[in-house]
């Protein structure tokens, strides 16, 4: 899964500045807070704590100008718990920010 690159990625040498290690910082705390609440997502049982989880990732992306993981998070939020689809798709999501470390 191809994620847009563009905001994000502006996003992230914005913050930064001219400082790669603080790039890979912060882009590391956005994968492992993407996994976390991915996580929690995941166990959710029901409505309350999925609603809860989903729109947690989308502050996280609208944080960071990810507009994929709005967009998923938005897809969360009208899936009921559990939704595999939408499980599977934050995962690849995730993924494709690890393999591009």
């Amino acid at each position: 899964m191809n994620h847009d690159k563009g905001d994000f990625e502006a996003n992230l040498a914005a913050a930064a500045g001219n400082d790669p290690a603080l790039a890979a910082e912060l882009r590391a705390c956005f994968i492992d807070s993407l996994d976390n609440q991915r996580d929690l997502l995941a166990r959710a049982r029901c409505d309350g704590n999925w609603e809860v989880s989903a729109l947690r990732l989308r502050s996280l992306g609208a944080s960071f100008h990810a507009h994929e993981l709005i967009a998923l998070a938005a897809e969360a939020l009208e899936s009921a718990p559990g939704d595999p689809v939408v499980l599977r798709k934050l995962a690849a999501f995730s993924q494709s920010l690890k393999e591009q470390v």
